[in-house]
């Protein structure tokens, strides 16, 4: 807004300068006549008075007209563009509500059978699966560093740079399915830093059949500023389904143990974050209260001509 009050400045300086300035030298004498002077500001030619002066402000007039018609037309850009932007942060939230939405159903939906054909799991993404089987504890993978997902306290602290002041790793663990009779990876889910050995929580770690609902999760990108994933040192710091299955002779398929799948003494399940950023109202207030303010100095500059 100061800006634009900088700019409104300027702007009325450079016209009164222009109005001030913009004027025409009047010769005193005839061009052709003798050397009176001519009663009337003018020049003389073939016997008439040519009135130089009212051409030249008239000149000027114009001039300072087009010029305050274009500054009007060019700085009322200022509350349309602020208008669209908000408007188009209004859009851009009612997506991503919707998607929010979306991702809540699928985390939250009646499990299925699952499926073990890499292009129909692409598709599957947060979907809820049911499997059967055994962990093969002696191949576990640290995910870290993590910290506990509580669904309702990020959805609070959305956008926020925020932390629980916890961190831990997830274990990841093979687990054969007895029904389909392939070896997948599973997020069992938390644990904290000091339970981190597998020796720490050998009430969890249990040896016979259970079942599992799981969702599926596909590879991630690397972020910024994220280390590579040390394979030798068994420290995983962003999902790389291929590379963990690799390792492991497992399947690429990767599913995060949901909360109700935990087993007492071992990993919290549930840690499939679904909440997203969601800053578009903050957006949306900020330029619609930038549009109300340039417009309401464009009216009182060029309606009420009020000077600044």
């Amino acid at each position: 807004m100061n800006n634009l009050k900088i700019i409104l400045a300027f702007s009325n300086n450079t016209l009164r300068i222009i109005g001030t300035n913009n004027h025409s030298l009047v010769p005193k004498r005839s061009l052709f006549s003798s050397r009176q002077t001519l009663p009337t500001r003018g020049i003389v030619f073939r016997g008439k008075v040519l009135n130089v002066t009212r051409q030249s402000s008239s000149t000027a007039t114009q001039a300072e007209k087009g010029e305050d018609s274009f500054l009007k037309w060019f700085l009322l850009l200022i509350p349309i563009t602020t208008f669209g932007l908000g408007s188009w942060q209004v859009m851009r939230r009612q997506w991503k509500l919707k998607l929010i939405e979306e991702l809540r159903s699928l985390t939250t939906a009646e499990p299925i059978p699952l499926p073990t054909d890499p292009m129909e799991l692409k598709t599957l993404e947060y979907r809820r699966v049911r499997v059967r089987g055994r962990f093969d504890h002696s191949q576990e993978l640290y995910t870290l560093p993590r910290s506990p997902v509580d669904p309702e306290k990020e959805a609070r602290e959305a956008g926020q740079l925020s932390s629980s002041g916890e961190s831990g790793a997830n274990i990841i663990t093979p687990f054969y399915c007895t029904d389909l009779g392939v070896k997948i990876l599973v997020n069992r889910g938390y644990v904290p830093k000091r339970k981190l050995r597998p020796e720490t929580r050998m009430k969890g770690q249990v040896e016979e059949e259970v079942d599992v609902v799981g969702v599926v999760r596909l590879s991630e990108q690397r972020k910024p500023f994220i280390p590579q994933n040390n394979v030798e040192a068994n420290r995983w710091y962003f999902r790389d389904v291929d590379a963990m299955a690799t390792v492991t002779g497992a399947e690429p398929i990767y599913i995060d143990a949901v909360l109700e799948s935990t087993i007492p003494g071992g990993p919290i399940g549930g840690q499939t974050r679904v909440t997203l950023r969601n800053e578009h109202m903050q957006y949306v207030v900020t330029w619609y209260s930038l549009c109300g303010a340039t417009s309401y100095m464009w009216y009182l500059k060029f309606i009420k001509r009020v000077a600044f």
